[in-house]
């Protein structure tokens, strides 16, 4: 059964987006192109947090994406799409620069956003 949207998770779900990004900048740092389409453990780790940012903007809620429409949730959502229903067809060089280009992007954009932790 779909969750219920609610507002009040979207920090939450903005959270894990930042850790997702944060994870595959740590993952793809100081590596190659040729290395990312040699590695098959690095590939999986990297389409992994993709996807799970794709999954963590979907569920925020209409209202929120809203208020941040400098944030791409339709090409993340996208992205996760693809991951997910069409696997075998993923071009690593894509990935690549999702992980290289746009995620670095992602990130500095969530930091603005995302309400500071309460003490």
């Amino acid at each position: 059964m779909p969750r219920k949207p609610d507002p009040a998770r979207d920090p939450a779900y903005l959270e894990d987006m930042l850790n997702a990004a944060e994870a595959v900048r740590s993952f793809v740092a100081g590596r190659t192109r040729e290395e990312y389409g040699h590695d098959l453990m690095l590939r999986s780790a990297v389409e992994r947090q993709v996807e799970i940012i794709g999954e963590a903007a979907r569920q925020v809620t209409e209202e929120t994406k809203g208020q941040h429409p400098h944030i791409p949730w339709s090409a993340i959502q996208a992205q996760r799409h693809r991951i997910v229903h069409e696997y075998g067809e993923l071009d690593d060089s894509l990935i690549w620069t999702v992980a290289t280009v746009h995620l670095p992007v992602l990130i500095e954009k969530l930091r603005l956003i995302i309400p500071p932790s309460p003490i």
